[in-house]
C-alpha cells in the first residue's frame, strides 16, 4: 500500500497504525504492524506530562539523551519496511530535543532504510518548549491557583502541547519520518489524516472532531485490543502475551473501521473500544486538545466483523485560542524504604515498624512528620483501611517521605532497612532508594504565542 502523502491525492481510506502508548511500550507489536499491516502511518505515542520533564532535566544535567530512550529501537525494528512501501512514521518521541532525535534518526537511516540511493527525508517539530515565554507571562499554575513566580522549587521545563498543523506541514513537505516533543497524542494522528484527505485544520471542527475522536481511540496502543480492559474472569482476553496493536481505515468523513493483525493476541470490540474512548475524558462532550475542542457524546462504536470495530459520528467546536503547559519542577527529594513482614500478626508487625520508623524519623532526623507517608501493601495500600478487617499472610510495609534534601532522603530507607536488627521479628527483604523528584503542574498560555518550526533532513540509504 503506497502512502498519499507525496502525490497529494486523496484515498478512500487511509490506514493509520499505533505503535506505542507509552515511553515503555513493547516494540514487537509495532515491527509487526510495520512489517504485515500495509500501513500508510505508523504513529509513536511515547510522551507524559512526567516524562517530558525527565526528558529536559537530562538534557539541562547533560545525563543521557533528551529523547524517548527507545526511540532508536522503536525505527530500527520499523524504519526499514515502512520506507521501502512508501510510507511514513510519526512521534513525539522527540521529547526535548527533537533536533537531536532526528539527528539519530537519519544516521540510522543510511544504515537500515530504503533501497540503495533512496533518499529519507526526516522532519524535527520544534516550538514546544515555551520556558521563557511563560517566566514573561507568569502565569496562574492551575494545581494552587498561585503564579509561577511564587511556585516552590526549580523550573526545569515548560512544554505546550501543540497540534497537527506541524505535522500537516511536514508531511506537505515529503517527510519520511516526523519526529516532535509535546505534539498532542490525538494529534499526532489527525495530522496524517488532515493531510491525507485534505482537512481544513481552520475550517472544519466537525471533521477534525471526528479525527480525534479515532486519534484518541488509538493513541494508548495496546489498551484498544484489551490489555488494559482484561479481567481474567469477568473479561478474559486471550493470548495477551502476543497483545495486538490496533490500526484504523479511515474515509474522508471521518468514519473509520478499526482492526487489528490477524493471528495476533488480544481482542477488539465495541467493549473495549468503549472503554478507551471514555479514558482519560474529563467531559466527553469538550474533550479539549490544541486541535478543536471535541464532543464524543455522538460516536457510534459497532461491531464490524471478527476484531473489527465501526466507528462514525463524533464532532467538535472550535478550537481554544490558549494552550496547555506542562511545568516540571526540581527542588526536593524522595526517600523510600521498604520491608516485608509474613506469618501471623504480620500486619500488626508491619504497623510496629512504621511507628518507630516515624519516630526516628522525625527525632533523630528532623523531617516533618506530614511529609511521611505509610502503606501497608496487601493490607491497605491501594484500599485504606483494608487492613481493619483482614488478617493477611504477609504485608510489605513502604515507608516513603518528600524531603527538601538527599540527606533527610536516604535517611527513611536507611531507618527501615535498621529494622533488620532492631526489630520488631521477622522483617525481611528491605530495599531503600532516594532520588530527586520532578513536581509536575500545569497552566494556560495564549496560542498566538507558541510558533512552531519545521526543519528537514535528508539521507540516503
Amino acid at each position: 500500500m503506497s502512502s498519499s502523502r507525496a502525490s497529494g491525492t486523496h484515498r478512500e481510506h487511509v490506514r493509520i497504525g499505533a505503535g506505542s502508548g507509552f515511553a515503555g511500550d513493547r516494540i514487537d507489536p509495532a515491527r509487526a504492524l510495520a512489517e504485515h499491516g500495509a500501513l500508510d502511518y505508523l504513529v509513536f505515542e511515547t510522551l507524559g506530562e512526567r516524562t517530558i520533564a525527565q526528558a529536559n532535566a537530562r538534557r539541562l544535567a547533560g545525563t543521557g539523551v533528551a529523547f524517548d530512550a527507545l526511540l532508536p529501537q522503536r525505527l530500527e525494528a520499523t524504519l526499514g519496511p515502512m520506507v521501502n512501501q512508501g510510507s511514513t512514521i510519526v512521534t513525539n518521541g522527540g521529547g526535548s530535543d527533537p533536533d537531536a532525535a532526528a539527528d539519530m534518526t537519519a544516521d540510522l537511516a543510511t544504515r537500515v532504510a530504503g533501497p540503495a540511493g533512496r533518499p529519507v527525508r526526516i522532519a524535527s517539530i520544534t516550538g514546544d518548549d515555551v520556558m521563557d515565554i511563560v517566566r514573561d507571562l507568569d502565569p496562574v499554575v492551575w494545581e494552587n491557583g498561585r503564579p509561577l513566580s511564587e511556585q516552590n522549587g526549580e523550573l526545569v521545563s515548560a512544554n505546550a502541547y501543540i497540534g497537527a498543523a506541524s505535522i500537516v506541514e511536514a508531511l506537505e513537505l515529503g517527510a519520511d519520518v516526523v519526529i516532535g516533543g509535546r505534539l498532542a497524542d490525538p494529534s499526532l494522528y489527525l495530522g496524517p489524516l488532515a493531510h491525507a484527505h485534505g482537512w481544513d485544520l481552520d475550517a472544519d471542527p466537525e471533521i477534525l472532531g471526528r479525527g480525534t475522536v479515532i486519534g484518541h481511540l488509538l493513541e494508548c496502543a495496546g489498551q484498544l485490543t484489551g490489555g488494559y480492559y482484561a479481567d481474567p474472569v469477568t473479561k478474559p482476553v486471550p493470548r495477551m502475551a502476543d497483545l495486538g496493536f490496533p490500526f484504523a481505515d479511515v474515509t474522508a468523513d471521518g468514519a473509520a473501521v478499526l482492526g487489528k493483525l490477524k493471528g495476533t493476541g488480544g481482542t477488539l470490540t465495541p467493549r473495549t473500544a468503549t472503554e478507551q474512548l471514555l479514558y482519560e475524558v474529563g467531559d466527553p462532550a469538550g474533550y479539549i486538545t490544541p486541535d478543536v475542542v471535541a464532543d464524543f457524546t455522538t460516536v457510534r462504536l459497532d461491531h464490524a466483523g471478527h476484531d473489527q470495530v465501526a466507528v462514525t459520528g463524533g464532532t467538535g467546536r472550535e478550537r481554544t485560542d490558549t494552550l496547555k503547559v506542562t511545568l516540571g519542577f526540581r527542588g526536593s527529594w524522595l526517600g523510600e524504604g521498604q520491608i516485608t513482614y509474613a506469618g501471623p500478626r504480620s500486619l500488626a508487625r508491619a504497623q510496629l515498624a512504621a511507628e518507630i520508623v516515624e519516630e526516628r524519623l522525625v527525632t533523630v532526623h528532623g523531617l516533618d512528620a506530614e511529609a511521611i507517608t505509610v502503606e501497608y501493601i496487601g493490607a491497605g495500600a491501594a484500599f485504606r483501611g483494608l487492613g481493619e478487617t483482614v488478617d493477611p499472610h504477609e504485608v510489605r510495609l513502604r515507608v516513603s517521605a518528600v524531603v527538601p534534601d538527599q540527606q533527610q532522603a536516604e535517611a527513611v530507607g536507611w531507618e527501615v532497612e535498621a529494622l533488620y536488627t532492631n526489630g520488631p521479628a521477622g522483617g525481611g527483604g528491605a530495599r531503600r532508594s532516594a532520588h530527586p523528584m520532578l513536581a509536575i503542574r500545569s497552566c494556560l498560555i495564549p496560542r498566538h504565542l507558541v510558533p512552531t518550526s519545521v526543519q528537514m533532513r535528508e539521507v540516503r540509504a
